[in-house]
């Protein structure tokens, strides 16, 4: 007869590791910037301090409109679907939660929470990182 397949148990183990090896090979590298520190920048701001010591403060709904989640941009065209218009003013993150060693997921008081914002993303955005490249065109 044929050979026992593997259990699901060995199979998710061996899935693990294979991402968990790739995982170090990615982040082997720490230059990539990662937050040291996130917190509240007056009512409407978040401040995150990375490990290369530069701060970025950005605007909570700006950060919550920015959301790339396949709910907020479709998916294939990157056409955005959230009508900035339905989301708060006052719209805050009531969690911010790590995702592994690359990004950030939101919950947010609009009871918004599939977004994953990657580091890469989040410093790509920063705000007077933007302004200084605007500057320089």
């Amino acid at each position: 007869g044929s050979p026992p397949l593997p259990s699901t148990s060995l199979l998710l183990r061996a899935s693990r590791a294979r991402i968990l090896a790739q995982t170090r090979a990615t982040f082997s590298d720490m230059s990539l910037p990662t937050p040291t520190s996130i917190s509240q920048a007056g009512p409407d701001k978040l401040r995150i301090v990375w490990n290369d010591g530069h701060e970025s403060v950005y605007a909570v709904r700006g950060l919550r409109l920015s959301c790339r989640c396949a709910r907020c941009v479709e998916e294939f065209t990157g056409r955005p679907l959230l009508n900035p218009d339905g989301i708060p003013d006052d719209v805050r993150p009531i969690r911010i939660t790590p995702v592994g060693r690359y990004a950030l997921q939101f919950e947010w008081s609009d009871g918004h929470d599939s977004g994953i914002y990657t580091f890469e993303y989040l410093r790509q955005t920063c705000p007077c990182c933007a302004e200084a490249t605007q500057a320089a065109k």
